[in-house]
Order: C-alpha cells, then structure tokens, then sequence
C-alpha cells in the first residue's frame, strides 16, 4: 500500500523549508521596515522557529510544537506594531523568497494563499491603506 506524500514532502521537506527561510531572513536583516521588529541577537532564532513552525504546519516533524508548544500566532505577534505597511512588505519579501524555490504552480499558489491569509491576520493596527495583495 502507498500512501500519498504529505505537502511537507512535496514542498521538498527540510531543504525546502530551510532555503525558503533563510532566504526570507537574508532579506529581513536589511530592510527598514521590518528589520527592527527584531533584536539584534533574534534573527538566528527567529529563523529557526519560522521554519519549524512552517515544517510542523505543512506536514513535517513537531519541533516547533516540542520546543515553543501552541503556536498562538496572534498572541505572539501582539507586541509587534503589524500595520499594512508591514504586512504587505512581509508579503513582498516572502514572495520574493518564493520565487527563488523551484515549486509548482499548485504548490507555491497553495503556499501563497497560506502566507496572505496569515499576514492579514496578524496584522493588529488598521488603516484605510489598499493593499495590492487583497483579492
């Protein structure tokens, strides 16, 4: 009996999750915007647990759970000053991150649907600013 692969797997697994990442993070740590959401000796880290949290939601080993338990999104991110400037350049540079991996079609549209679904979410300061990532 075979079973079919979980998205984890069809995303590439670990390599995958650790390119994207990492490549989102290398972006992080230059930009004006959200670069000083971040404490210097936080990026590292921060790092890790997107990854791990990413891994764990797609399918993947249960790091993050194990190590940070519920991931309670919007509570984590409730200190953080989210308005639509700092989401839709969350967006940009994820997206950029994307476009760097080699996915299908189907996979980086459901990845993507994921990523504007939950920045729009975590966004906690609202404004009348139109976003060019709303549907």
């Amino acid at each position: 009996m075979t079973t079919e692969p979980s998205l984890y797997e069809k995303f590439g697994g670990e390599v995958f999750f650790r390119a994207l990442v990492h490549s989102f993070y290398q972006r992080i740590a230059t930009d004006p915007i959200l670069r000083p959401m971040y404490p210097e000796e936080d990026l590292g880290p921060a790092e890790d647990r997107l990854r791990w949290f990413l891994e764990q939601y797609w399918g993947g080993p249960t790091t993050y759970g194990e190590v940070r338990g519920h991931p309670r999104l919007r509570m984590r991110h409730a200190p953080f000053e989210i308005d639509s400037v700092a989401r839709d350049r969350w967006l940009v540079l994820m997206h950029a991150s994307m476009e760097e991996q080699d996915l299908s079609q189907e996979l980086g549209d459901e990845l993507w649907q994921y990523f504007a679904s939950s920045a729009f979410g975590m966004q906690n300061i609202y404004d009348d600013r139109p976003s060019p990532f709303e549907s």
